[in-house]
């Protein structure tokens, strides 16, 4: 088979769609393989950036960038013709809910529509964007044989998620095993070998794309259920005068049968807040009713008023009304360590707390401009305060680069919702 030839002999170039947050880890990871990429973007910013060697993904090394860039490994565009060109065409392009919370999946129609005028026969496809089952049969392939492509034969198209972790120090896009589900035996032989070729991975098939569509939804699905849990626990621990956090500990220790969740002020990133509705939404079309994921998913979002109504708590102890006081949250990232705000819980924070008329700022390092879809504000974070000027302190990220000592020290309430001060002790500090 031609393609594969080509891909093992690294001639083969490849197309990646979308350079955002998956889109440009892989571009990079590909190009550091020996192969010529182009990314294919609608944000000429990006599209500057990328072509100056200018790095605006966290997982993405600069010096990385800058390397295959200016060896030509890597050209960004917006030039869809360009798509004859391509080989391998991988398309990592946003698929969010709308407000009814039902998938958008927009930008994988559009950019389909786009790239279908311009492909040619021995190409291979493959949707790394999450999604619902069925989406690569049903929404793809009609489109690319509506153009009189034979699936299996002229194009190969398949299906595999990403499995991006910003953040995470051990696993980036280069080492994190891959699924891949394969319209046809033949679809799955072609990406098997170019994953196999790109990643310094094991790379694990599945019979189709639903398979590998359901895998993905279903990890993420995993966590937010199991983090539902540890919220849900929380709030009963709160009632009942017990350590939520050293429960967790405890049970920690059992060697086997239990794996750890944390609870937190919401959830938030890319994955686990959207992902489970996919599935929700899809269940409606096979007349089931996905209730446990739901209700999971009713607890996670319930958890920034919960925050808000202990804060309140807290000054009640202290004899003071949460609206009379000023808080300083710290943290408006979706977890810590990193500047992604992507459905971060912060947002829902600042809209209970501006609903009670409280005055409050934010502290983050990390994040220079915080744009609250919710109410559509943009907010600055401090980047040096002086805790003395407020009444309460709400730790909502923890990022590690805070004393959170010097924090306690300071002789101001703190509310820790991530348990960034365990093993502190003292009369101003309150867990979640």
């Amino acid at each position: 088979m031609n393609l594969i030839s080509s891909i093992m002999q690294k001639t083969s170039r490849i197309g990646v769609i979308g350079l955002g947050y998956v889109g440009l880890p892989m571009a990079v990871t590909v190009a550091k393989k020996g192969y010529y990429v182009t990314g294919f973007e609608v944000s000429q910013h990006s599209i500057n950036n990328v072509n100056s060697g200018k790095n605006y993904i966290g997982d993405v090394e600069d010096s990385d960038l800058i390397e295959i860039v200016e060896k030509g490994l890597l050209k960004a565009t917006d030039d869809y013709s360009l798509i004859k060109e391509m080989d391998v065409i991988l398309i990592a392009v946003p698929t969010p809910l709308d407000k009814y919370h039902q998938p958008d999946v927009s930008f994988i129609v559009n950019v389909v529509n786009s790239m279908k005028e311009h492909l040619k026969p021995q190409t291979l496809i493959v949707l790394e964007s999450t999604t619902y089952p069925g989406t690569t049969r049903e929404i793809i392939a009609p489109r690319i044989e509506e153009k009189g492509f034979i699936i299996g034969k002229d194009i190969y198209l398949a299906f595999s998620p990403e499995r991006v972790d910003p953040g995470n120090e051990t696993y980036k896009t280069h080492n994190t095993p891959k699924v891949v589900g394969g319209m046809t035996a033949q679809c799955n032989e072609v990406s098997k070998c170019f994953y196999e070729y790109i990643l310094d991975a094991p790379v694990h098939m599945v019979s189709s794309p639903e398979v590998a569509e359901m895998e993905k939804i279903y990890e993420n699905t995993f966590r937010n259920i199991n983090i539902a849990l540890a919220n849900e626990t929380t709030i009963l621990c709160d009632r009942m005068g017990i350590n939520i956090w050293e429960v967790i500990d405890a049970a920690k220790t059992k060697p086997y049968g239990f794996m750890a969740f944390y609870p937190g002020p919401g959830v938030g990133g890319h994955c686990i807040p959207i992902d489970p509705f996919y599935l929700t939404w899809k269940a409606r079309e096979f007349n089931y009713h996905t209730r446990l994921i739901e209700l999971a998913g009713e607890i996670n979002i319930a958890m920034p008023e919960y925050v808000i109504n202990r804060a309140s708590r807290v000054m009640n102890l202290r004899k003071k009304a949460l609206s009379a006081c000023k808080v300083l949250i710290i943290g408006c990232a979706y977890k810590k360590d990193i500047k992604d705000m992507r459905e971060s819980p912060v947002q829902n924070l600042i809209i209970g707390l501006e609903a009670t008329m409280t005055d409050f700022d934010i502290f983050d390092t990390f994040v220079d401009e915080f744009h609250n879809e919710l109410n559509n504000k943009i907010y600055i974070p401090l980047k040096k305060v002086n805790y003395q000027d407020y009444d309460l302190i709400i730790i909502a990220t923890d990022h590690s680069n805070i004393n959170y000592e010097e924090m306690v020290d300071s002789g101001i309430d703190i509310l820790d919702t991530r348990n960034a001060c365990k093993g502190i002790t003292a009369d101003n500090l309150f867990v979640l």
